[in-house]
């Protein structure tokens, strides 16, 4: 996958570039996302081999582009842009820090915050008409968030350059097929949600999307973000860095400062976790902890999608789905009605091999423990 181009990658989400975003980029409260990874900081283990480094600028412009190619409005698009704004280095690991495994939103409280004290933030939406109430909470927006299992547009671009990276799960080819199939279709609610045109690709995505969930319902990935959440809380706890460094300097100055402080640690407990991230290559599974090891034993979110598909031969009454031709939304930047007569369902609901391929992630269970050597 040394071939990735994450510009190329983009232009697929969105040839028909919004310039406008341009400005909203450069800003210094997005900027500060170009060194923060999307992995969480498996960047920065030799447990993982990530193929290349994927930040959060990264994917906060990839969401926004999808939003912009599918729904073409500004205000929705900005929101999306902004929805990470708040991400602190090593980003989910210090909501494992905080406790917050099962969900992994702790740190999102910043968000609101941070989006309504940036002065620069403000001139331009003062310049564009938009208030900050309208661009603060993405989560108004379906096309860009929705509750799992539907398929937002973060949903959707995070999972793409995640599993290009963590195990090759797809080709640039690839996504570029499975991208082409995409549509904007309405849900169960009545709302805007994102689809696929044909159950093959609807399949095929689902299939592609729950091989990389399952590397991050492993205990190596648990393990990582749990290790990594325990440095932090010991860097702040012996005076290393404060809450605030998390929210303003990149993984790379902080790995580099963690490097001088378990040289110099008097903490043995800090130096030994740091120097066991740094040097770990394999977990030992355990139905109990192991001696001598970091265990760690709890569950985390599972990330999975049940996307829903067009289904051809309905009267297109009731829950008829509204479609934007992926190829059209990108190409041309126009609505138009596609399938008509058909409906949108569930995937899981018109392919037993889907269905059969979901159930089997939500009953997936690791080993009771994971454990890794301290280094000594």
């Amino acid at each position: 996958m040394g071939d990735f181009s994450i510009a190329r990658y983009h232009r697929l989400l969105c040839s028909d570039y919004p310039s406008f975003l341009d400005e909203y980029i450069g800003l210094r409260s997005m900027q500060r996302l170009a060194g923060i990874g999307l992995l969480c900081g498996t960047d920065w283990t030799p447990l993982f081999h990530n193929k290349f480094f994927y930040s959060r600028l990264d994917h906060s412009i990839g969401t926004a582009l999808i939003v912009w190619n599918f729904t073409h409005d500004k205000k929705q698009t900005i929101a999306a842009l902004f929805h990470d704004v708040a991400t602190p280095a090593f980003s989910h690991a210090v909501d494992f820090r905080n406790g917050d495994r099962l969900r992994q939103e702790s740190t999102e409280a910043r968000t609101h915050d941070l989006i309504n004290t940036d002065m620069e933030l403000s001139e331009l939406l003062f310049r564009d008409g938009i208030y900050k109430y309208e661009v603060d909470d993405y989560h108004r927006f379906p096309v860009a968030d929705n509750e799992i299992p539907g398929l937002s547009a973060d949903r959707l671009e995070y999972m793409y350059p995640s599993g290009a990276a963590l195990c090759g799960a797809w080709t640039p080819g690839e996504i570029a097929e499975s991208y082409a199939g995409i549509v904007l279709l309405k849900n169960e609610r009545g709302a805007d949600e994102l689809g696929f045109a044909s159950e093959e690709l609807a399949l095929d995505y689902v299939r592609r999307f729950l091989d990389v969930s399952l590397i991050l319902q492993k205990g190596e990935d648990k393990l990582a973000m749990q290790l990594m959440g325990d440095v932090l809380a010991e860097a702040v706890k012996n005076g290393f860095v404060d809450e605030d460094d998390l929210y303003t300097l990149d993984e790379a100055s902080l790995i580099a400062r963690f490097e001088e402080c378990a040289d110099m640690a008097e903490t043995e407990r800090f130096a030994r976790l740091f120097r066991t991230f740094r040097s770990m290559t394999e977990v030992i599974r355990s139905d109990t902890p192991v001696d001598g090891c970091y265990c760690i034993s709890f569950d985390v979110k599972r990330r999975y999608v049940d996307p829903l598909v067009c289904v051809p031969g309905h009267d297109g009454s009731g829950n008829t789905g509204r479609t934007t031709s992926g190829s059209a939304g990108r190409n041309a930047g126009h609505t138009a009605r596609g399938n008509a007569g058909g409906s949108a369902q569930r995937i899981s609901h018109v392919n037993p091999e889907a269905g059969r391929l979901i159930r089997d992630f939500l009953e997936f269970t690791d080993s009771p423990w994971a454990c890794v050597r301290y280094a000594q």
